[in-house]
Formats: C-alpha cells, structure tokens, sequence
C-alpha cells in the first residue's frame, strides 16, 4: 500500500512539489463483474475536468504479475510485455462496490482515476481504449485484473467509462491498443502538472464539527472549487472533521486555489491525496 503523503504548497517549491507527487499513483480493486449493488456515485461529477492518464515509465508491479493465475476455473497466463498489443471486443465498468478496494497489483480501485482492468497485460500497462460506436478514445492505466465473463475484454473504472460514453448501456464494441511511455510520454511541464487521481486543498482539521462547519461557510465561494466535510472515519480512525476544497486535477489549479486561500487569511492550506491522513498539527 502507497504511503501516504501530504505537504505545504505554500511553503514547497513547483519542482519540489511534482517529485512528491509522483509517489500519488492511480489506485483501484478486484475486478469483479457488475452485481447489483455496483454502479455510479451518489452524485454525478464533471468528468471533463478529469485528465487522461499520463503514460510513464514504470517498473512491474510487486503484485499482480504471476507468470499463470486461475479465477473461477480458468487459467490465464499473463503477458511479458505489452509491447504491440492490440485487440477488439466488448468494454465493461465497475464502480461503488469495488471503490477503496484493493487492486490485483496491490493499489485501491479509485473510481474516479484512469484506470482499468484486463486479464493478461502485465501491470501497470497504458492502454488507448476507443469506443467503435462513436470514435471517442481515452487513455487509461491498467492496474488490476478481469473482466473474467469471455464476451468482455477490458473492465473500466466509473470515470473512464463516463468519459468514453458507456455508463447507460454499461458495455461498448472498443479496441485497446498498448502504449510505449518510452516513445508516449510528454516532456514535464511543470505549470500544467496533471493529478490522477485528483488531489485535494485542506485548510484545516477540526475536533468539532460546528467550527469546520463554521470555515466551511466563510469560505464557500464561486471562485473556489467545492469545499467540502470530510466526517470522521471516512478514511481514517482520526476523530476530526477535515475542511477541503476539491478535487483537483492540475498544479496550476491548486496554486491558484492556494493563493486565494492565502488572501482570506489561510496561508497554511496543504495539499493531500484523496486517502491522505490528517497532520496532528493541523487540529484546531
């Protein structure tokens, strides 16, 4: 499991603040075809806003890359490389009742990340996943596995099948072709930083409810992303309710969120990850 990270961005630099988060992977759980209680959030997001994953360089995964495995009878033996990887068949998605779950690779199924599920790539794969319907194409990271029926070729997390327009019918004809990060990735540009999963601005942590709430409503405004409550024990033991602002999806968002926060008179916003815990310092 990823340790989790939080800081100042105030007080960190640009360069500072893109090493640490590249710790922040995209996270998601087994992959389990859709049952009954599965299915989108309780309140639908803009997932325009949501950035493709960005294809990366990274080593195998600890977990998640046997040379065979079995599920449900089956073997399947996995991929060495992804290398030129291509193929046709029907796209699935899994949502609420995986979501905080562990990954066959070891990470938690993030609903709202990039990601993806396949039987047999090696993990983490970058995939390329357009829809045959309507051309519409995103870019996902492959970090778990199934779908396990033999109609299905690619299980998406909630946000990627949103964004490539298959929530009401639930699956869709698409090809997957494997991308090379070596030949893929862009040059870092730092000002245009992209999180995924998104990240979050908290301002503070408190033990009573009524002086987050309090904060909540003094800061409520038009040009700030939502702010929210985080109520104990959504992601943590830690008795406090966290005032938040998010998500967020680029560094040059959080900046500006960060900067207006610092003209209302809360210089010391810290930027977390959607599973960070709360610093003990910040408790008011």
């Amino acid at each position: 499991m990823k340790k989790r990270i939080f800081f100042s961005l105030v007080s960190t630099s640009p360069i500072t603040v893109l090493v640490i988060l590249a710790l922040l992977t995209a996270c998601s759980t087994s992959p389990v075809v859709q049952g009954p209680t599965d299915g989108p959030p309780a309140k639908a997001i803009d997932v325009s806003k949501i950035p493709d994953a960005v294809p990366r360089i990274e080593p195998l995964s600890r977990g998640g890359n046997p040379e065979t495995y079995e599920q449900w009878g089956k073997q399947y033996k996995v991929l060495k490389s992804s290398k030129g990887y291509v193929a046709k068949g029907m796209a699935s998605w899994y949502g609420t009742k995986f979501h905080g779950r562990k990954t066959s690779n070891g990470e938690h199924y993030d609903m709202f990340a990039m990601s993806a599920a396949h039987k047999t790539l090696p993990l983490p794969t970058y995939l390329k996943v357009k829809n045959l319907e309507d051309q519409r194409s995103i870019i996902v990271r492959v970090n778990d596995r199934g779908p396990f029926h033999d109609d299905r070729i690619i299980d998406l997390s909630y946000v990627a099948a949103a964004k490539l327009g298959i929530l009401k019918n639930g699956t869709a004809r698409v090809e997957i072709r494997a991308i090379n990060p070596e030949k893929n990735s862009p040059a870092p540009n730092i000002s245009n930083t992209l999180f995924n999963p998104p990240v979050f601005v908290q301002i503070g942590a408190y033990k009573d409810l009524f002086n987050a709430a309090k904060v909540r409503d003094q800061l409520d405004s038009p040009k700030l992303p939502t702010v929210t409550i985080k109520q104990p024990g959504e992601d943590t033991n830690q008795q406090v309710y966290r005032v938040q602002f998010g998500p967020i999806y680029s560094l040059s968002e959080a900046q500006q969120v960060v900067n207006l926060l610092t003209e209302k008179g809360f210089p010391n916003s810290k930027l977390m990850d959607a599973r960070a815990n709360t610093d003990s310092a910040m408790l008011q």
